[in-house]
């Protein structure tokens, strides 16, 4: 039926093609020379596009560059197609030839006409589908540009801004007394340089600086675009010159890039928290292998929309019926989706994944069958979850993220407990050990860190803001109060007192960590104040237990002090489970 369908399908106006074709050797020649016009065309934007790729403002000025690429090509087209238009109407191919053609509505020249238009429409489309996504990304790219700039006014400066910072701003310290500061400390810093330099370093127990800035040049958005663009300048030359960490000169324009264009330049530095990029210090491709497997944006679709819709116009003013073509092609298209039910049911999954940020790369969850790992990386088709250890990777239909219940350790928030048990002698005061393991905690929280200086601990006040530095943001995303330590006096067990030490750290991953640095420090401290850790043995009691409680107590005068420092209060509205 759908093949009977198909057969009765008018063609419209196109069924006169063929016959205007045929009955002309001036017409046939028209066509040739503008199907040799196109590949000449098509072989020189090649070249073009190829010189463009290899040139410096392909880097400076992607956006630019693509948008040259994209419209030089169509605008030759154009002019050859519309030239040979214009010379089929103001000559007499038409006439000089008998064109015995049976055709109701359009004589042969207004027919071959109407045949270059619609390729002219056809460019036009195309054209346009590819450059309203080079102006969104434009756009895009242009916020992401400000959010730049705001981060830099958040960390008063890039560590490769030559002070810029200060050039463009100038600090103003506060009419009053700081909150966390007392009076005569504020007087004596506000009167000397090194006290004023200090009040701007400083920050509140809410981790709030203090004072305000003023603006030193009118438009400091402006010469922070200028200095980031003779930073990405410096990359360029360091690039193609060779002064880099391999000694090799970059080649532009080469594929895979060797060379990052600005615009993923400023992506590489905001995901180092703008550090000063290397160059060659990454593979090259490094950025674009980094995207593979991420979802086809709208900017993406875009194209494909525009292009479909002029040619259903073209079609359209062709005479064909899209009614009967759709219900002709409806059976078939049903067949195809039966066929492929599996495909689409993962790649809805993956759209409603992407679209509700259910998970994403790099996030820590739980399948159904207990298997825990890193989603690695997402698609149409299949989802892959790498073992913490790198052991393992499980492959999973994508749709099972959304059909099944995933636990998410990562999502929305980045707080995980990292517990430790331990048992101490029944000969040890509780009191002491609580406040010594709340000691051990708060020794943790401040001092394990990760290679880059950051505090794995989440805490309320980051203790770099105590030396008046920058906080790691140990102190930030923070949902409930995890400001101190929590130590719980669990049980009496067969042979030891157990107590448990909780610290919240920032991701799934640096609990292990924690846990760890946290069993070193607690051993210095056991056994600096002689906290005994009983052996799980039962044995016949035959000791002294005045001795033993008198070899205790020579260190209960110590003990007592880190119980004065440290106490054993909770913080109001600490989170947990019993």
């Amino acid at each position: 039926m759908v093949e009977e369908e198909i057969t009765s399908i008018s063609v419209g106006e196109f069924e006169t093609i063929p016959q205007l074709l045929a009955s002309s050797e001036s017409v046939q020649l028209a066509f040739v020379l503008l199907i040799i016009g196109l590949i000449v065309i098509g072989i020189v934007y090649h070249k073009f596009s190829h010189w463009v790729k290899s040139q410096k403002f392909n880097y400076t000025r992607p956006h630019i560059s693509r948008f040259v690429r994209k419209a030089i090509l169509p605008f030759f087209a154009i002019a050859l197609v519309s030239s040979i238009n214009v010379y089929i109407q103001t000559t007499e191919l038409f006439d000089e030839e008998n064109l015995s053609l049976d055709i109701d509505v359009l004589d042969p020249a207004e027919k071959f006409a109407k045949i270059l238009n619609s390729i002219n429409i056809l460019v036009i489309g195309w054209t346009i589908s590819h450059l309203i996504p080079i102006a969104l990304t434009k756009r895009d790219k242009s916020i992401l540009e400000k959010e730049d700039y705001e981060n830099w006014k958040d960390m008063r400066g890039f560590s490769d801004d030559d002070d810029l910072f200060h050039k463009c701003f100038k600090w103003s310290p506060p009419q009053t007394t700081p909150y966390d500061m007392k009076d005569d400390e504020f007087q004596k810093h506000i009167q000397t340089e090194k006290g004023l330099k200090f009040l701007e370093e400083y920050h509140t127990s809410k981790g709030l600086p203090v004072g305000s800035y003023d603006k030193l040049d009118e438009e400091p958005f402006e010469k922070w675009k200028k200095s980031e663009r003779k930073k990405y300048e410096k990359y360029y030359k360091n690039c193609i010159t060779g002064k880099n960490q391999t000694g090799q000169k970059l080649i532009p324009g080469t594929s895979p890039d060797e060379i990052y264009p600005i615009d993923v330049w400023r992506e590489q530095k905001r995901q180092n928290n703008y550090d000063p990029l290397i160059p060659s210090s990454r593979p090259p491709g490094y950025a674009k292998k980094l995207k593979a497997g991420v979802p086809k944006s709208a900017k993406q679709i875009i194209p494909i929309g525009i292009f479909v819709v002029t040619i259903l116009g073209v079609v359209t003013w062709w005479g064909i019926d899209l009614v009967v073509l759709a219900t002709a092609t409806g059976g078939m298209a049903l067949g195809i989706g039966l066929a492929l039910k599996e495909t689409m049911e993962n790649y809805f999954a993956y759209i409603m994944i992407k679209k509700d940020k259910v998970i994403k790369e790099g996030d820590r969850i739980t399948l159904p069958s207990g298997y825990n790992g890193l989603v690695y990386k997402i698609t149409p088709r299949v989802t892959y979850i790498r073992n913490g250890l790198n052991e393992s990777l499980a492959i999973i239909p994508t749709k099972q993220i959304v059909s099944e219940e995933i636990i998410n350790f990562t999502k929305e928030f980045k707080l995980v407990p990292a517990i430790i048990e331990v048992g101490v002698s029944y000969l040890n005061d509780p009191v002491q050990v609580n406040a010594i393991l709340m000691k051990i905690g708060k020794r943790a929280m401040r001092e394990v860190k990760d290679a880059q200086g950051n505090h794995l601990a989440r805490q309320k006040r980051c203790p770099y803001l105590d030396e008046h530095k920058q906080s790691c943001g140990c102190d930030k995303e923070i949902h409930v109060d995890v400001g101190e330590p929590v130590v719980r006096f669990n049980s009496f067990n067969d042979s030891a007192l157990d107590f448990a030490l909780r610290v919240f750290v920032r991701d799934y991953g640096a609990q292990f960590k924690m846990k760890s640095e946290m069993r070193v420090i607690m051993y210095e401290e056991f056994k600096k104040y002689d906290i005994r850790i009983p052996w799980p043995i039962r044995t016949v009691y035959q000791g002294d237990e005045k001795r033993e409680a008198g070899e205790i107590g020579k260190f209960d005068k110590v003990r007592n002090q880190v119980v004065k420092e440290y106490g054993t209060k909770e913080t109001d509205g600490a989170a947990e489970e019993e």
